[in-house]
Formats: structure tokens, sequence, C-alpha cells
């Protein structure tokens, strides 16, 4: 092939490619010096010029012929794919492959649950799978680099993109990125089916004032450092391929032109070596945001910032190459940009196997909706079960299935789902029909169309097929549409009639059980409690149906849990359970606005930091979820009082099922810096483990727990541990548990 002749007499200089990872590492830095030496000014800027074209190749080939193109987003016709690299690496003259991208967020063909879904299932493993399971499927269509993990801290559920992150702590987004990375890159970047990760958006997007995407950010640095960044940081040292520029401005700089975050964090204090690109048009809306005058100056600034590709806005394309003789941007800039696209197409093995020879078949595998059913089954999660209504018995003879999201394969997959195909959901009631029917007779009448619908006419006769039966699942929650990019809500409420049916149906006396599926943690206090049994499940991807029909009638044993906290009120967000403490945290003996007196004193109802009407704590609490079986804590030993800096505390607890049901437990590690010399959260997590038990059976969870892994930005914004008393906890939730306090001693 032509790059090949063009590389020859370079390549005949380099040693032998070895199986050392440093001397490939060198090898790969040979190439890319030996390729930049080669490209003029314009082939450099074309590389950093990413292009989402219209799908007619003859508008694209000259541009690609001529070296002017980088990347191509959403092309995901195999057959252009190979189109276009035909030209690229034999009609261009040096050769350079296109690196095809898409936004591959939780599933390709076969869809899995929403990241916030995958979280709640606080199981690593299983979202790697299902990562490296996108990566394979996608793959088979040339796409070679992905938009995700997004790890965005997110605290505020009226921000749509909840849906897309793994919540609101950072030690959760941190190991479920590292696991996503994990999965689409593999062992290998060169390996045929993985695809490049890339860590978004970097940074502090999820902090959008008022859960309005898009919206400016006012994070301090400290709190960047001890909140934000860690899951990036993470990221970075796991290999992740890329990262993603965000939105939003904080504190007055858009990221995109952040030289802080893009050089002075991510390049000179982690060591970053690969590849920065925008996000889509990010670079050009720095000029509706005020931080520059046009589109010359946006190149400009976005270079000199560190960026290296920019996503579809044009800007380098049109201006760098006057910009580097003006002297505004030094064409080293230019340099170091393309020397990390150029770096990651040679890790990915574009340069030797720019074709697509992947099998089709690979798309909808057996094996991966197996994966895709036992993910959605983990990351359900059992709020509620009075009386155990669930799992539902043998006595059950009859069945009332109710809802607007009982069978609506296409929300059901959830937001950003590009490629995921309706045809192919399984849905709750199709599941309930096609696994349980011949044991029970279901009567299906949802009551109201879909989810806004604020028509009541349906609600009779789905209260009519309430009284038939023996239990009413109503399936209630949120259509797709209303979570993801650009779909905030300043009230997360159920939406439409559905609250009108819920208590219809609740009037019945009937049992009725409750399926929220939806896209983030919505406010359903009265739901919950005018309902016996409570499923909630963050949209549940392909397989969904099959999983909650299994998990209602107990061939499996909900253990999710939740990932973020849920709100009373929307008045209480953001709410998160790593708050400070404050000067006047709430006894619980405060008085609440129905108890008020008449014309009471200004200071008669207790001065300190609650709402009047929503009380002291959130619906459920960060880190919860029951199962059907019980779980018993007890001993918890740590394996010394004191420590050095350099130590590593050693924590260990029994966990006991004590039910009978077979079930898993997620054991979960929080501590508290007493005292510091900045405020500290009342809680932080530092690890969890999935357990499973056999009723009856004891296990000993050990946690061990470096010291170092105490430290943060403290009054002198340097990272460190401060010596001084801490609180540890191991329980079943961020509220519960046994604790025992240790100490940390100074040198």
């Amino acid at each position: 092939m032509k790059h090949w002749k063009a590389f020859s007499a370079c390549l005949l200089a380099l040693p032998f490619l070895a199986c050392s990872p440093q001397r490939e590492k060198d090898n790969v830095e040979a190439k890319v010096e030996a390729l930049l030496e080669q490209m003029t000014l314009q082939e450099k800027i074309g590389q950093m010029n990413q292009i989402s074209p219209s799908g007619n190749i003859d508008e694209i080939a000259g541009l690609v012929k001529e070296g002017k193109v980088g990347s191509f987003l959403n092309v995901t016709d195999p057959v252009m794919v190979n189109k276009v690299q035909k030209i690229a690496v034999e009609e261009s003259r040096l050769g350079i492959p296109i690196l095809m991208s898409r936004d591959v967020i939780h599933g390709y063909k076969t869809i899995f649950p929403i990241p916030l879904g995958q979280a709640a299932t606080f199981n690593p493993r299983l979202v790697e799978d299902g990562a490296h399971i996108a990566a394979v499927e996608a793959s088979s269509d040339g796409i070679r680099w992905t938009f995700a993990p997004m790890i965005d801290v997110s605290r505020d559920a009226r921000w749509g993109r909840m849906a897309e992150s793994c919540g609101e702590d950072p030690y959760l987004n941190a190991v479920m990125g590292v696991a996503m990375v994990k999965g689409f890159q593999g062992d290998s970047l060169n390996a045929p089916t993985s695809i490049a990760a890339c860590a978004k958006h970097f940074a502090g997007y999820g902090a959008s004032e008022a859960g309005k995407d898009y919206n400016s950010t006012f994070i301090p640095e400290r709190q960047l450092r001890n909140v934000y960044l860690p899951p990036f940081e993470a990221a970075a040292k796991a290999g992740c391929a890329t990262f993603m520029t965000s939105f939003n401005d904080n504190d007055g700089i858009p990221s995109t032109g952040n030289s802080f975050i893009l050089k002075d964090v991510l390049r000179k204090e982690w060591k970053y070596d690969g590849m920065v690109v925008t996000d889509w048009g990010s670079a050009a809306e720095m000029i509706p945001h005020g931080f520059c005058k046009d589109r010359k100056e946006v190149a400009e600034k976005a270079v000199n910032a560190g960026v290296d590709m920019e996503m579809v806005s044009g800007t380098f394309a049109e201006h760098l190459e006057t910009l580097v003789k003006e002297n505004k941007v030094p064409e080293t800039a230019i340099d170091d940009a393309v020397r990390n696209i150029l770096r990651l197409k040679f890790r990915l093995g574009l340069f030797d196997n720019p074709y697509i020879t992947t099998s089709q078949k690979v798309k909808y595998a057996p094996e991966h909706l197996a994966k895709a059913k036992e993910t959605a089954e983990q990351s359900a999660i059992l709020l509620k079960n009075d009386r155990q209504v669930l799992p539902l018995s043998e006595k059950i003879h009859t069945i009332a299935v109710v809802g607007p999201m009982a069978d609506a394969p296409y929300d059901q997959l959830g937001t950003w789902c590009f490629d995921g195909e309706k045809a192919h959901t399984q849905t709750p009631l199709k599941a309930l029909q096609q696994m349980y029917g011949g044991k029970v007779r279901i009567l299906y009448e949802p009551g109201v169309a879909y989810s806004r619908d604020k028509r009541t006419t349906g609600i009779a006769r789905a209260v009519s097929a309430a009284r038939k039966a023996d239990v009413v699942l109503a399936f209630v929650g949120e259509e797709a549409i209303l979570s993801g990019e650009a779909h905030s809500l300043a009230d997360i409420s159920l939406r439409g009639a559905q609250p009108e049916l819920i208590s219809a149906l609740a009037a019945t006396g009937k049992p009725l059980v409750t399926i929220f599926i939806a896209g983030r943690p919505l406010t359903i206090g009265r739901q919950v409690e005018e309902s016996d049994a409570v499923l909630y499940s963050f949209h549940p991807g392909t397989m969904g149906g099959p999983a909650i029909a299994d998990l209602l009638f107990g061939k499996k044993v909900p253990c999710g849990k939740t990932p973020v906290t849920f709100p009373k009120m929307v008045g209480q967000l953001p709410i998160y359970y790593a708050h400070n403490h404050t000067g006047r945290a709430p006894s619980g003996n405060e008085t609440l606005i129905d108890n008020i007196p008449l014309e009471a004193g200004q200071t008669s109802l207790g001065c300190s930091s609650f709402y009047m009407d929503a009380g002291f704590g959130p619906l459920f609490p960060f880190g919860y979820g029951l199962s059907y079986t019980t779980f018993a804590y007890d001993r918890l030993q740590l394996s010394a009082q004191k420590l050095d800096m350099n130590g590593t505390l050693t924590a260990s607890v029994n966990v006991t099922n004590t039910g009978k049901y077979a079930g898993a437990e997620v054991a979960q590690l929080y501590i508290r810096d007493k005292v510091g010399s900045v405020t500290r959260p009342v809680k932080e997590l530092k690890g969890f483990e999935r357990i499973f038990l056999q009723p009856g059976e004891t296990k000993t969870v050990t946690f061990n727990l470096p010291v170092s892994d105490l430290a943060f930005w403290n009054i002198d914004m340097k990272r460190a541990v401060e010596p001084g008393e801490f609180t540890l906890w191991i329980g079943t939730n961020s509220e519960e548990g046994l604790s025992a306090d240790f100490e940390v001693i100074g040198k």
C-alpha cells in the first residue's frame, strides 16, 4: 500500500518490533516522528480536522485525497468505510488512514442499561464486559473510536445527562469509568475488535448551574480537584486513548480554551500522551460564550490551550495556517497535536489494518444478549417491598400489567442510543407473556399511552383489569427523549396522567408493584407510599423485559444499589451524600412546616440547615437497595488503631444472609476525616465489595485501605494526607453501617 512505500526508507532504520511494551512504545514514537517529518503544514492541519459527512462519498473524496481530514464521525456503513480508507491509504500523498468514530455509549446493537443503570450494579466486571461487547459490535462496522465513558460527577437530577453518568460519587465514577475503558480498549488497542475510549467531559460539566445543560459552572480549584477530576485521572492512568473537552465554561473559561486543565493538569501533572478532541462544535461555541471574537480567535485559543482535534466546527482548517504564519500559534503546537493523533492511529493498528474484515454475525449474538440481561438484572433496584409482595408467589393466578412503559420498545433502550433497534427490544409485557404466560393469566391495559400523556380516559380500563387480578404490575417512568443531552427538566416528578393512574390502582386495594423505568431518579415519594413494592430500573436496554420478569417472579434476586441520591422534592437538588457537615447540622428535632404553631417566634423552629417542607434527608440515600433476602453485619475489626503515613489499614466485617433467598450484597466502605485544614465531607466512599451468600451463610469481607487514599487537596492546594482522627463505616448503604475510629500519625 502507498503509505508503506512512503515510509519505507524510515521504517528500514527502525529496530525490529519486539514484545517489550517499552520497545513497542519506542517504535510507535519513531514511526510518528518519521511520518511527521514528511508532512506539510496543510497536511498536519488536516489531521486535526474531524467532520461528519452527509453520506455521499463523492463530496468527501477530495478532502480525503488531499489529506484535509483526519477523522470521520457517524459513518457506520462498512462498505463506505472501506471506500474511504482506500482513498486515504492508496490515493493520498502519505497514505494516512481515517479514524472512524461514533457515539457508542451503552451498546451498539445490543443495548445495555444506560450508564447510570450500569453504575447501579456496583459490578465493574459486568460493566467492562458490556463495553467489550459494544466494541466488538461497533468495530464490525469499522468504528474504532467511541465517545465514552462519560465520567462527569452528577449530583443534580434535573440535568438530563445524568443518565450518561455513573452517578454522584467520584470513586464510583472512577471505578466504572476505568472498567469501561478496559472493556472498549481490551488488552491491546491494535486488536481489530478494540476501539479507543474517550473520557468526557473534561471537566466539571456535571455541575452545570441549576441542572440546565450547557450552563456555566462555578467550581473552585480545590473542589474541582477533590471531586470532579479524580475519575478523569483514573481514566488517564488506565490508558484511556482520548479525552474530550466539555461544553461548559468554568469560572468564565470554556473548557475548550482552558490551558489549566488541558496543559497544566492533563499533560504536565498526569503525563497524559493521548489525544484531546473538542465536543461537537464546542470550539466555535466559544464565540457565543463571549470568550472569542471570531472563528480565527477560536482556533488560536483552542490549539494554544492544548486541543488536538476539532469536532466539526472547522475553524482549525480555516485559520491555523494563517495563525502559524502570524506567529500566533507556534508550529510546534501543531506538531504536538498531530503527534497525539498519529500516535493513536498507530496504536489502533490502522496503518497495518485500515479495512474491515470482521464478521457481521457478532451483532445480537446470544452471548451478548445474555450479558445484557444479566446487567439489566443487577442494575434493578428494589426500593420497597412491604409484606413481601415480591417475588410473586405461586398463589398468583392473574396479573394486571398496566402503564406506558410496559411495552415501550423504543423508550426502554434509553438515551444516546443511535444504533439500537426497537425491533430487537424485549419489553416487560412481551417477556411476561412469553416466559410466564403459561403459568399465569396476564391482563394488559396501559391506562395511559405514553409517559407524558395527560389523558385519563384509559385509566378506568386499567382499574377494571386490576380488580380482576391478584396483583398489579404498573410500569411507569420516562420516555427516552426526556433524558440525555439538552433534555434537562425543572420538574422531575412523574409526568402526564401517570400519578393519577398509580393512585387509582392503589385505591383498588389489590397488591400494587410499581416498576419505574427512567433515565434519572424521579421525585416519587407519593407513588412509593401508594405502592406495596417498588422496583427501579434506569432504562434497561434490549433485554430489560426478560430481566425484570425474572426479578418479579424470583428467578433472580434484586441486588442493585442507588448510584445517586433520590430527592424527596426537586428543591433539594443538588443533593448528595458526601456533603460538608456545616456549622449548623440538623439535630432531627427541628419543627417541620405542618407542625409550626401560628405566630411562631422567628427562632423557635431550630436554627439549623434543613428544609421546613422536605425535612432532613433524601427519599433514598446513595448506595441503597433492598433484596428478597436480608443481610446482617457484625464483628467489624480494624488491623490497627493508629497508622503512620505509609501504612495500610485492613478493615473486615462479617456479613450473614439472614433470609430465605440466596442473594448478592454490596458491602460499602466509607470514611470521614474528622478535622482538616479545610472542611471535609461527612462521608466518602473508598471501596465496595459484591458478595453472594446462600441462606444462613456468613462471609468475611475485607478491605485494604492505604493511608495514601485519605489524601485530599488541602489549604495549601497540595494533595496530602493530614494526620488526625478518622471514622470508618462498613455497611449496606451510605446511611447505615458499623463504625470504628482510627488515627493517622504524622511524621
